[in-house]
C-alpha cells in the first residue's frame, strides 16, 4: 500500500510541475512578445524621428551580425550600399 501511494504522490508532483513549467513558458513567451512589440514601437518612432541615423543604425547592427565570427566569409561588390558607413562619414557613398 506504500508503494502505490509514492507513486501517486510522484506522479502528481510530475504533473505540476508539467504545469508550472507550461504556465511559465507562456508567460515568458507573451512577456518576450510584449517587450518585443515595445521595441519595434521604439524603433518606428526613432524612423519617423531621423531617418538617416535610424538606417546608420540598422547598418550598425548589420556590420555586428556579419562579423560576428571570425570564421565566416562575405561575397560583396565594393561598390555595393553595404558598405556605404565605411566609404563616408554620412553614408552617401562617393
Amino acid at each position: 500500500m506504500g508503494f502505490a501511494e509514492a507513486e501517486k504522490i510522484r506522479a502528481d508532483a510530475d504533473r505540476q510541475r508539467e504545469i508550472t513549467i507550461a504556465e511559465a513558458y507562456r508567460d515568458a513567451q507573451r512577456i518576450k512578445g510584449q517587450g518585443d512589440a515595445r521595441a519595434s514601437a521604439a524603433y518606428a518612432s526613432a524612423f519617423q524621428q531621423n531617418a538617416d541615423f535610424y538606417a546608420f543604425y540598422r547598418s550598425l547592427e548589420a556590420y555586428r551580425q556579419s562579423f560576428r565570427n571570425k570564421s565566416d566569409v562575405m561575397v560583396l561588390e565594393p561598390s555595393s550600399d553595404f558598405f556605404k558607413y565605411f566609404k563616408s562619414p554620412g553614408g552617401k557613398g562617393r
